[in-house]
């Protein structure tokens, strides 16, 4: 991963940094232990959120073509209210099923991983809940860990994604034993 600098200052950047580096870094974990991402609520927002921006530009182009008498049709109510619902729905979506969820991956044995992030608004510290589950579905680990933004990234605000990795694979177990083979494979 390339040097990436972030203001200090900015919580949004140092979250957004940080939850960036969870991607590479669980799909390329030594064989056993790597996960491959779960795009499905990714895709569902996806669905939700084009549907309604569709049905946006289908109306504004009746109202645009037609004129403004065509808004009142039965068909063009339908579609704005169709808009609101869908609307409603992506909102419940991001903040009800995602909620801050950044990561979901399985592993080919059929383990699950799904990781949410947080940070308040002017504080210095990332928090992650992390939920590691078998392929039956059996919690393995269910943990909420946190830690100051300045243990990877530096005061210039360079991020260093090493001690973001030790500090995962210190918290999460199954991070804890691919660290531990990584370690075994390089001497």
């Amino acid at each position: 991963m390339a040097s990436t600098k972030v203001p200090v200052y900015s919580t949004n950047d140092l979250k957004s940094t940080s939850d960036d580096a969870l991607l590479p870094y669980l799909t390329n974990l030594p064989a056993p232990y790597a996960f491959t991402p779960d795009h499905s609520k990714t895709n569902i927002r996806f669905l939700l959120g084009y549907s309604a921006v569709a049905i946006a530009g289908f109306t504004f182009y009746a109202d645009r073509i037609l004129g403004w008498e065509a808004t009142t049709s039965p068909w063009i109510i339908a579609a704005v209210v169709t808009y609101f619902i869908l609307n409603s729905i992506l909102t419940y979506w991001v903040w009800g099923v995602e909620a801050g969820e950044v990561y979901c991956g399985k592993r080919k044995t059929g383990e699950t991983i799904s990781v949410s992030s947080s940070s308040k608004k002017f504080s210095n510290i990332y928090k992650l809940h992390v939920s590691y589950k078998s392929a039956s579905g059996k919690v393995l680990q269910e943990k909420r860990c946190e830690a100051p933004y300045g243990t990877w990234f530096s005061a210039e605000g360079v991020f260093h994604p090493e001690p973001f990795r030790s500090w995962l694979a210190g918290e999460i177990d199954v991070l804890r034993l691919a660290a531990k083979e990584n370690e075994k494979k390089s001497g």
